[in-house]
């Protein structure tokens, strides 16, 4: 059964790159000394993947890029954990689809493969990315993810601000938009939150709290902390 940590992002207000996760990310990741990073939401994968292992070593972990590796396939078969950065969810799908790699890091994770992912790594992780954020810069042949989780992430989720002047959608208007054409459910992942997964018990974690949208009912606020596990059954 997979086990899964799902930031939000890695960049919050008032913190360094990271540092509010860092200690969810060591209680997940454990015993685990390397870490496989996959840069391919960004562009320049050698400054991601340094940005990365610079901040992870500092907790302790010797960080690998797939970029890098010879054989990517075996790269994800040798790996003790897996790292999927944010950036551009479109662009990270894409490639990971041209390297045939999707198959192969669904099955390690559904066998016990610990996976991180931040963002667009965590739009990665569900069941498909068609509630991000991004621009479509480029365009998958499937907007179908791994399927970690049975359900639709919206990260940085931000709540409507009565004092803006701003006139077009709320992200909750996006939302229900993706709800006139799907059934899935979609979690509003604020900044800060996070979601942890351990076989099928699915908790909120962080500081920042989220909001579920059914199709059909009213949004359902949701505190850190919460069981969410009956999201993996609907």
């Amino acid at each position: 059964m997979p086990r899964l940590l799902l930031l939000s992002s890695s960049n919050v207000h008032g913190f360094g790159y990271l540092d509010h996760a860092a200690a969810e990310l060591r209680e997940f990741l454990g015993p685990v000394g390397r870490v496989l990073f996959v840069p391919f939401a960004l562009m320049d994968h050698d400054a991601y993947a340094a940005k990365v292992r610079e901040r992870l070593v500092q907790m302790g972990y010797v960080v690998d890029s797939l970029h890098t590796a010879n054989d990517a396939w075996a790269a994800i078969e040798a790996a003790e954990a897996v790292f999927v950065g944010g950036g551009n969810t479109f662009r990270l799908l894409t490639r990971m689809i041209e390297l045939g790699l999707m198959e192969r890091l669904q099955a390690r994770v559904n066998g016990g493969l610990p996976y991180v992912g931040s963002s667009a790594g965590t739009n990665l992780a569900t069941r498909s990315i068609e509630t991000t954020n991004d621009m479509p810069i480029v365009y998958p042949p499937t907007f179908t993810a791994l399927g970690l989780v049975p359900f639709n992430i919206n990260p940085h989720y931000l709540d409507p601000d009565p004092l803006s002047t701003h006139k077009g959608e709320t992200r909750e208007t996006r939302i229900r938009e993706f709800h006139e054409h799907h059934a899935a459910p979609v979690l509003g992942l604020r900044e800060a939150a996070m979601l942890r997964r351990e076989d099928d018990v699915l908790t909120l974690r962080g500081s920042a709290g989220a909001r579920l949208f059914r199709k059909g009912h009213a949004s359902e606020e949701l505190t850190p902390g919460a069981d969410i596990s009956g999201l993996l059954r609907e």
